[in-house]
């Protein structure tokens, strides 16, 4: 009787109408219309590609079918997908009409079908097929003794055009491996650009053949050769993903400098009558170990800075295969070019009035030689001036809105006649929390544009300064935050929802751990680090409460961390959306809204964690020094939890000690953390001192 019952259950789970709040699709599609009735998976199930695609498909196609075998443990007989039409009668039937060429003006549609017998994908190419793959490994659901897919129709294409992340890896290296797991992870979330910061102060990263001391004087060893960039931009461009190259010039030239300091604005020969420099007649240059914007910058009126730049690009340029070229242009005070005679002479006989039209100078020199290697120019805001060339590309870093009439948005570039991409309101490295990303759009509500000027907003993209992060930690501040600024960049403008997002978001941060990102593994490294191998549960449990310093304030004046700095402390094994800092706030509102048992419970669970919390990091903290820095703000966590329990059983408590112990948990001085509760801790004192 027992064993009917479980099959009857097993049955309705399987056969129940699946709702749309209960899927974890990320991005949301366009338009979604659930059916009664699953797609039941077995060992049988293959995939049929028709059409004419790209071969990226059938790669894009394997790797489906091997993660759903992993995620299914059925032993799919299906191996490798290599060609069209390979099995007919398959129930995954893929058509694509045409090949899918990587750039901003194809159409990445989808219609995915399922029905309980099989399931299509139409696409007008193989981009918009990759696409739907993704939507549909999202889809997957299970019964206890069955995986299946709910019956649906899907019609799906994205918002925007430029769907980015960029990660600097100048700052801090990171090795091949790194990239490649990150392009999965952009991959599994739609985005479509990879924007490599591969040159700053700080370090170059890029092997030039013809000019070997960029990396021999430049790059600490560190650099990737051009074999290891041209598989990359080949792995990118299986997974749909357009790389966008950075050299940043003529400023953040500290490393480049390193290797030709003749260069440099400092070294102008041309006052000193010096035809070829010499190392008595030079100043020297050096890498760059601190965080900041530095004055070392290029010569805008050496001709050699053009013949080596000319030089570079000739041999990059063809490592990459998309249409665009990032030159940087950002952060140059010109400070070395005032302090030069020569360079000012130079501003006056080409009636350059200011350092901002000496920079545009600079920048439209570079427009012709990435033209000859058919390359659109892209730069940050900086570079657009009165007379910057209309075909750039405007990076806008400032903000949306920020000093219009200075044209440091994206909407004054877009005004201006612009392409252009938003980042601000995007940058991961200020450790803001997931909403900060997701409610910020590329175009505000009741934003005034032309239709026109609509269209040259391309999208956004998420930045991942490196300042401080090394490949340890570096998954955990992208990741699974950006998946968040994607959905941003693709869903209708609409999906704002946030108790759906951070539901959503835990199904996507397990599924990327799938595809191998580490933010959650590496965790547990860094606890063990910080513990001297000791239990660990301790600081776990306070890392969910607690956050890095926002904005820049760990770092304060990008000094107290270099380069070779250690990066396994506390506020490493943190990160920006602290996993019980949502939920305990939710649990507070639920209580002042309705103080029921069941919300009680739930409430004071907290409190009693974190008394047993800070005993653990006590008892761990006599044989762990890295834990000793944590032990003042876990004591102040600790005893307001007393003060509020006995508060919830109404007890007597004094309001002022609770007021000061509320203060103590608003501290920013320990470990570079603070307590992301802190917002649901001062509602509940509030509440308790009202109650009085």
């Amino acid at each position: 009787m027992k064993n009917i019952l479980m099959l009857l259950l097993v049955a309705f789970v399987s056969n129940a109408q699946i709702k749309k709040e209960q899927l974890d699709l990320m991005p949301w599609p366009q338009n979604i219309n659930l059916n009664e009735g699953v797609f039941t998976l077995t060992k049988n199930f293959k995939v049929n590609i028709t059409g004419d695609p790209n071969s990226r498909v059938f790669v894009g196609a394997t790797r489906f079918l091997r993660r759903l075998d992993g995620r299914t443990g059925l032993f799919l007989e299906q191996g490798f997908v290599t060609n069209t039409n390979e099995f007919p009668s398959a129930e995954l039937q893929i058509n694509c009409e045409r090949s899918g060429v990587l750039g901003l003006n194809e159409d990445e549609n989808y219609v995915l079908k399922v029905e309980p017998n099989i399931i299509r994908i139409n696409a007008t190419n193989d981009l918009g097929a990759l696409h739907a793959l993704e939507t549909l490994l999202q889809l997957l659901q299970n019964s206890s003794t069955d995986f299946y897919f709910p019956t649906a129709v899907i019609s799906d294409k994205p918002r925007f055009a430029w769907r980015g992340l960029m990660i600097d890896v100048a700052r801090h290296f990171q090795p091949v491996d790194v990239i490649k797991r990150n392009l999965d992870a952009m991959a599994a979330v739609k985005m479509n650009v990879f924007h490599w910061h591969l040159v700053d102060d700080q370090g170059w990263r890029i092997e030039v053949k013809n000019h070997p001391k960029l990396t021999e004087l430049g790059s600490d060893g560190d650099y990737y050769t051009q074999e290891e960039i041209r598989s990359i931009v080949e792995y990118a461009d299986e997974r749909g993903i357009m790389v966008v190259p950075e050299i940043d010039v003529p400023g953040h030239a500290s490393a480049l400098l390193t290797a030709y300091p003749e260069l440099g604005s400092q070294n102008n020969n041309l006052s000193k009558g010096i035809s070829e420099p010499n190392e008595q007649t030079l100043v020297n240059y050096s890498i760059e170990r601190n965080a900041g914007i530095f004055t070392p910058t290029l010569d805008p009126s050496n001709p050699k800075t053009y013949q080596l730049l000319s030089e570079i690009f000739d041999e990059v340029c063809p490592l990459f295969s998309g249409d665009y070229f990032h030159i940087g242009g950002d952060e140059n005070e010109g400070k070395d070019w005032d302090s030069n005679p020569e360079i000012q002479e130079f501003k006056r006989e080409n009636k350059l009035l200011n350092n901002h039209e000496l920079q545009t100078y600079f920048t439209m020199k570079l427009v012709p030689m990435l033209g000859e290697h058919n390359k659109q120019l892209m730069g940050w805001e900086e570079i657009m001036t009165k007379d910057m060339s209309k075909s750039a590309i405007i990076h806008s870093w400032k903000g949306v809105n920020e000093g219009l009439s200075k044209g440091s948005s994206i909407l004054a570039a877009a005004r201006n006649g612009y392409k252009t991409v938003l980042s601000n309101g995007y940058y991961l490295d200020l450790m803001q929390n997931i909403e900060d990303h997701y409610l910020n759009d590329p175009i505000p509500k009741n934003t005034v544009l032309s239709l026109e000027e609509k269209e040259r907003i391309l999208g956004g993209e998420a930045t991942m300064w490196s300042e401080l992060v090394t490949s340890l930690t570096i998954d955990s501040r992208i990741w699974p935050r950006t998946a968040a600024i994607a959905e941003r960049l693709w869903s209708s403008r609409d999906i704002t929802d946030l108790n759906s997002l951070h539901k959503r978001m835990k199904a996507v941060s397990f599924h990327l751990e799938e595809l191998g990102i580490t933010h959650l593994k590496n965790k547990e490294v860094l606890l063990r680090i910080i513990s001297n191998n000791q239990e660990t549960s301790g600081l776990k449990d306070f890392s969910n409460v607690c956050e890095p310093l926002k904005i820049y304030t760990r770092n304060s004046g990008g000094t107290e961390y270099q380069t070779y700095s250690p990066f396994t402390l506390f506020a490493d094994a943190c990160t920006a959306d602290a996993s019980d800092a949502y939920d305990f706030n939710v649990v507070v509102n639920n209580y002042l809204a309705d103080k029921s048992v069941e919300n009680q419970i739930a409430l004071t669970s907290y409190f009693r964690k974190w008394i047993s919390m800070n005993s653990d990091l006590v008892e761990v903290s006599a044989n762990a020094p890295l834990v000793q820095p944590l032990l003042p703000l876990s004591q102040s966590l600790s005893d307001i939890s007393v003060q509020i329990l006995l508060a919830l059983e109404k007890k007597k408590t004094d309001s002022s000690v609770l007021s000061n112990l509320l203060e103590e948990c608003n501290a920013k001085n320990h470990a570079d953390v603070e307590l992301a509760v802190y917002s649901g801790l001062k509602k509940m004192v509030t509440y308790i001192n009202l109650s009085d």
